[in-house]
Order: structure tokens, then C-alpha cells, then sequence
């Protein structure tokens, strides 16, 4: 073997792999103890998913992590999973599935290399520093080849970078574009200066609606790390299920899921809590990167006006502005975040079709949607709640 040659392995279980040599790849700036800027990629993470439960046997999603290494030293690594379903996974390809089936194709079983039940944007083809000229075209060449040799009907790779689309597409995929609400830190000292961003209208309301929650007859509580308690999880629980009941059908993790993460995730989390006569009522569940603050499930028993904005929009923005973080990322969908300061960005996903015709077809539905989507994201940025230029304070 020379120095360059590099072996791709497809691997059925996060622990063949050392959390050492993943994190190498995945979150190298973490090296110094501090955070990584991705939680969501760590091995302790995807591990997580896969000792719950969550991901493997009987969920739809079976892990199949993709290891490149050269000269027997690890230098990119990539979640990968077949997929027997589309659930979970936040860029919607319901509609090719109907349409390649009614034609005769089957859709199912597919390859998705990405993060699962998580729309986050954040780097899918983990590769260790030096070595991105190599390891990522070694990985995207694996995914591809692995997905055509089973006779897979496509891959996909969700929620990737910017920079990643740019690169994959020269390699042969398929770009398609989304967009998700953000909310951006200009540098605020305090969530009052926030607010003197927005316009007169827009910042009344704001005062309004968290006036609105903070009456619910209780008390709301951010924890993190030792302060959350393992009875914590319980409510937390019931919260998810309730959301996800609603929304899914079924919620995608596993009870035993948040176990494991009060054992190895919880330096990672960001509870908040509405307590009220000595119950949890209500929560939203945040995981915390060096950046940003990434907001995932939220689940209340009791309404109380506004709490919900309250909880996983405001407490958000503040945890964000007292930390001095850039981003808080407030999940999938949502235009109603507009008006409480999210701004419209652009998500990016890679895709590829084994069938010529049907590639084609998708293409160009591809072209179509990302002049949607660009369109879209101009004019509900236009629509934003922050102050022109010349308007006054009030």
C-alpha cells in the first residue's frame, strides 16, 4: 500500500471506532476540553442514539459508519445509515419516493448519511485536519459506490455545509436547498439591546408576550451539567412525548435515551424548565456548541399563554447573549419565529439517484425549488422585525 492509498470501511456500530479517533475527525477543536462545535456528531452522541435504541434494529435507521483510513490512521469518518422509511430526517422526499414507485422503482431501502431526527446543519463528512483534499472524496466515492453496489435507489446527505454542497457537487451530487429560521447575536449586551434592533411594533409585542408567560403562576429555571437531576428526564419524557404524539405519530428516541444522556450528554444540554406548584409543567431541551445554542424538543401539560414562545425563543436568546454565543439555531419550519427575531437562512443537502431518468427528473425539480427557496428567503427577511434605517426608538 502507499502512503496515499486509502481504505474505506463500512462499519455496523459506533464502537468499532475509538471516541478518541471519531472526535479526531469530528470535533478536533475540542481537543483544548472545551466545547466542540458540533454536538451532534461526537462519538458519545451518535453512540447515544445507538445504545437507546433510537437508531439500529427496528427503528428504520441502521447504522453503517463509514471509516477512511490511511496507512491504518484514521482520517475521515461519516454516520451513514439504511434507511427503510423517510421519518426523521427533516428534507422531504415523500414525493420522489410516490413518484419512483409508481413507476415501477423501489424507493426503500435508501442511504442517508447524516445526523437522525436532527436538523442541524453541521459538517457530515468528518474528516481531521490536513487531510480534507483525500478523506472527503474518499468518503463521498464510498457512500456512492456502497448505495449502487446494493442496488440502493439513491443516497442522501442532509443538513451539510455550504462548502460541502460546493465540493460534492463537483463530485457528481445533486444539490438541493432548504431554509430554517435563525436568530444571529450582533454583539447584544443585554436582551433589552436586542430588542432596540427591532421595530417599535415588534419589540412591544415581544415585551408583551414574555410578560404574558412569565404570569403563568410559576417559575421558569435554565439548568445545565450537575444541575440537571436524573428525576429531570422523567418530565423531560413526558414533555417529548406529548410534541411528539402530535407531530410524528410516535416520538423517534427512545425512553432509555435520556438516561444515557444524563450520564454523557448532559455537560452538552440545556434544560429549561416551567415549574409550577411544585411540577415541571413544561420545557424546551437545548444541546450546546462552542457557537451556538441548538434548540430541539420542546413539550408542555398545561397550556399557558405565550410559554412556548417563552421557553424555546426568549430563554434561548438569552442564555445566548450571557454566554456570548453566534447562533441560536431553533430547529425545522417555523415562520411564526420570524416575528420574535429569527431571521430565514439557507440548509443545504446532497443527493444522489442511481436511475438516469429519474436523476434527471429531479434535477431539474431541484432547479425549480432553488429559485423558490432564494425567493422566499428574500422576501420573509424583508418581512423581519428589525428597525429601518431612520425609524425611531420608541
Amino acid at each position: 500500500m502507499t502512503e496515499t492509498a486509502i481504505d474505506v470501511e463500512l462499519l455496523p456500530s459506533i464502537d468499532a471506532i475509538p471516541a478518541a479517533e471519531w472526535d479526531g475527525c469530528a470535533c478536533p477543536e475540542a481537543a483544548d476540553g472545551f466545547r466542540p462545535v458540533d454536538p451532534f456528531t461526537t462519538h458519545r452522541f451518535l453512540k447515544a442514539l445507538e445504545d437507546s435504541g433510537s437508531v439500529g434494529p427496528g427503528s428504520g435507521w441502521q447504522p453503517s459508519y463509514l471509516a477512511a483510513r490511511r496507512n491504518g490512521e484514521l482520517i475521515a469518518c461519516a454516520p451513514l445509515y439504511a434507511k427503510g422509511h423517510s421519518q426523521g430526517e427533516y428534507v422531504f422526499d415523500h414525493s420522489w419516493a410516490h413518484a419512483y414507485e409508481n413507476a415501477g422503482g423501489t424507493y426503500y431501502p435508501k442511504m442517508q448519511l447524516a445526523v437522525p431526527f436532527t436538523p442541524v446543519t453541521g459538517r457530515r463528512f468528518l474528516v481531521k485536519p490536513g487531510a480534507e483534499a483525500i478523506g472527503m472524496p474518499a468518503l463521498v466515492q464510498a457512500a456512492v459506490q456502497l448505495t449502487a453496489n446494493n442496488n440502493m435507489s439513491s443516497l442522501h446527505v442532509t443538513f451539510c455545509t455550504s462548502d460541502e454542497a460546493a465540493a460534492s457537487q463537483k463530485m457528481g451530487l445533486m444539490h438541493r436547498r432548504g431554509q430554517q429560521f435563525h436568530w444571529e447575536n450582533a454583539g447584544y449586551e443585554s436582551f433589552d439591546g436586542f430588542l432596540a434592533a427591532l421595530s417599535s411594533r415588534k419589540r412591544k409585542n415581544i415585551r408583551k408576550e414574555r410578560a404574558t408567560a412569565q404570569a403563568f403562576g410559576g417559575t421558569i429555571r435554565n439548568l445545565t451539567g450537575d444541575e440537571i437531576e436524573p428525576g429531570h428526564w422523567e418530565d423531560v419524557w413526558a414533555f417529548y412525548q406529548d410534541t411528539g404524539s402530535r407531530k410524528w405519530g410516535s416520538p423517534y428516541l427512545t425512553r432509555h435515551f435520556f438516561d444515557i444522556a444524563h450520564e454523557t450528554l448532559r455537560d452538552d444540554i440545556l434544560l429549561v424548565l416551567a415549574e409550577r406548584n411544585g411540577h415541571n409543567v413544561a420545557g424546551a431541551l437545548n444541546f450546546i456548541g462552542r457557537h451556538a445554542l441548538f434548540g430541539r424538543y420542546w413539550g408542555a401539560l398545561e397550556h399557558h399563554p405565550c410559554l412556548h414562545f417563552e421557553l424555546c425563543y426568549y430563554q434561548a436568546i438569552d442564555y445566548a447573549i450571557e454566554h456570548q454565543l453566534e447562533t441560536v439555531e431553533a430547529g425545522a419550519q417555523g415562520e411564526h419565529k420570524l416575528a420574535r427575531g429569527y431571521l430565514p437562512v439557507p440548509t443545504h443537502s446532497l443527493h444522489w439517484v442511481a436511475d438516469p431518468g429519474f436523476a434527471k427528473a429531479i434535477a431539474q425539480f431541484l432547479d425549480a425549488e432553488a429559485r423558490a427557496v432564494d425567493e422566499e428567503i428574500e422576501i420573509l427577511t424583508s418581512y423581519g422585525p428589525f428597525r429601518q434605517t431612520g425609524e425611531d426608538h420608541d
